[in-house]
């Protein structure tokens, strides 16, 4: 089993930058598993934002993130963390970490262990 906790939304202005973290915990360690950030606004399906495989591939971006978002780890804190820059009104949402064994996915329904999110509202 994996828990995964986020930490680190808020309000903040277009253009401002902001750090997601992404706690883990669990029967095994983080370098076991792939972690993806995912964000949902209502009414719409959660997407992908990134993810790091157990391996270190890629790692993975959504099309939107346009060089804007970095993902790491590190294994030895049990964190993930998704560095944001140059945001956007559009970037706002609830983004979650979550969790899957060792390959990463690009959907949603591929990842078995959610955290419950942290709210990212980017408005001036």
């Amino acid at each position: 089993q994996l828990q995964l906790e986020e930490s680190g939304g808020g309000l903040v202005q277009p253009g401002d930058s902001l750090t997601l973290s992404c706690v883990t915990s669990g029967s095994y360690s983080l370098h076991y598993w792939a972690i993806g950030w995912f964000r949902q606004v209502p009414g719409a399906a959660r997407e992908l934002v990134s993810c790091i495989s157990a391996t270190d591939d890629g790692p993975f971006y959504g099309d939107f993130v346009k060089g804007r978002f970095t993902t790491s780890r590190d294994n030895a804190k049990n964190t993930v963390w998704l560095q944001m820059s140059e945001l956007k009104a559009e970037d706002t949402g609830t983004y979650y970490c979550a969790g899957t064994h060792g390959v990463c996915y690009s959907k949603d329904e591929d990842f078995r262990y959610w955290g419950q999110g942290t709210s990212v509202t980017v408005s001036s």
